[in-house]
């Protein structure tokens, strides 16, 4: 935060003003410059000593109208701000803001209703402070300033927005879909299951996170290997899939995000149990149908940004191949889309956001249903849709 320096622009002139009479008085003799002088610098310190002096403690509490704020979203942030001083001053207060956050979030100290707040606006993926308060304060002659910093700060965090997506009316019952899935689940969290130990090679998607919680050691659902296959959302966050931007947001990138979400948000909305992976095998999320579940992909989201390497797509999947399967990439050439095979998958949708020539048309004939990203995700969903690409039944 960049404090602003003690004396106003008025006060800075004044202060070189009385400096230049005494100067002047020296050098034409004249005796009232000496005067003027002197009252400039003078009325000058007493300004500096008015806002310096006076002692000041106060205490902020914030509160924000929403746990999770999502990019473009609105939320209101409300401030209790209790200030300690001989008088109460009148001035400027301002909350910093970072600025993955829009708002005006300044006003006139005291205000008449007696409240702080203001309203803020999600604009990029993250956990961003909020604080501190400053409250600003100018001498009546308008000569010095005083800014002071009050309370700590707090974390916002904003994740990707979430946006509503076409049904997937596509025939997936028969290979694991809705219907089965939803009946398959009904003991999943009943006492009566009997989950085993990790063994190398099973599905992370098998894992009980509960049972693993308890006995401190990985175990896997017993009952997976005969229930219906869920959904998988992949994004593939390799670093060799995006462009390089520094600090800066890449639009490409915030897009497959968004996707990602919309995607896993939407299938668990019709039925399925996802598992959201990064292309490293990584969770970033299991939902089940709760909405912790859901905020805590969210908050997942919020973080990911592009590392790491990519693994084979089979090995990700594990032996059991999932209902949809939705994987988001970047850059995609056309030997990169032979190599990507959905994996038995019973509705494979493939995005990527700067697809090279042959590249979807590679993919399309391994059984993707492959569009390319661009800004309006809905529509890329839509097109991606089984029923309107016409591609048929995922090769084995």
């Amino acid at each position: 935060m960049r404090r602003r320096r003690t004396l106003t622009l008025r006060g800075t002139a004044a202060l070189l003003a009385g400096i230049g009479c005494l100067f002047a008085a020296n050098l034409v003799g004249t005796t009232m410059l000496v005067y003027v002088g002197i009252l400039l610098l003078a009325l000058t310190l007493v300004a500096v000593l008015t806002v310096r002096l006076p002692r000041r403690s106060g205490t902020v509490a914030r509160q924000i109208s929403t746990d999770l704020l999502t990019v473009s979203e609105t939320s209101r942030v409300s401030l209790r701000f209790t200030l300690r001083a001989i008088r109460v001053p009148h001035g400027l207060w301002r909350d910093v803001l970072p600025d993955a956050v829009s708002g005006d979030s300044a006003g006139e100290y005291p205000p008449d209703t007696g409240q702080l707040s203001y309203l803020i606006t999600g604009v990029r993926r993250g956990v961003w402070p909020i604080g501190p308060l400053v409250l600003r304060t100018v001498d009546p002659f308008g000569l010095a300033q005083r800014e002071q910093a009050f309370g700590e700060t707090r974390t916002v965090t904003v994740v990707p927005e979430v946006f509503a997506l076409a049904p997937l009316a596509v025939r997936v019952g028969a290979a694991g879909g809705t219907a089965q899935t939803s009946s398959s689940r009904l003991g999943q969290g009943a006492d009566n299951l009997s989950p085993r130990k990790y063994i190398p090679g099973d599905s992370m998607r098998r894992i009980h996170w509960r049972a693993t919680a308890h006995r401190g050691q990985l175990m896997v659902r017993q009952e997976e290997e005969e229930s219906s296959p869920d959904a998988v959302v992949v994004l593939d966050r390799s670093t060799g899939r995006w462009a390089q931007t520094g600090d800066a947001a890449d639009p490409s990138f915030e897009a497959a995000v968004s996707l990602c979400a919309s995607a896993a948000v939407h299938l668990m909305h019709e039925g399925y149990g996802v598992d959201v992976i990064d292309s490293a095998g990584n969770a970033l999320g299991t939902l089940r149908g709760h909405e912790d579940d859901r905020d805590g992909m969210l908050v997942a989201l919020a973080l990911v940004t592009p590392r790491g390497e990519a693994r084979d797509l089979a090995s990700l999947i594990g032996g059991t191949p999932p209902g949809p399967l939705v994987y988001i990439t970047g850059a995609l050439d056309e030997q990169e889309a032979d190599r990507l095979r959905p994996s038995g998958a019973a509705a494979p949708m493939l995005f990527t956001t700067a697809p090279e020539d042959g590249a979807l048309e590679t993919a399309t004939r391994h059984g993707w249903h492959a569009v390319e990203l661009g800004d309006d995700i809905a529509a890329a969903w839509e097109d991606a849709l089984p029923e309107r690409t016409g591609v048929g039944d995922a090769p084995g």
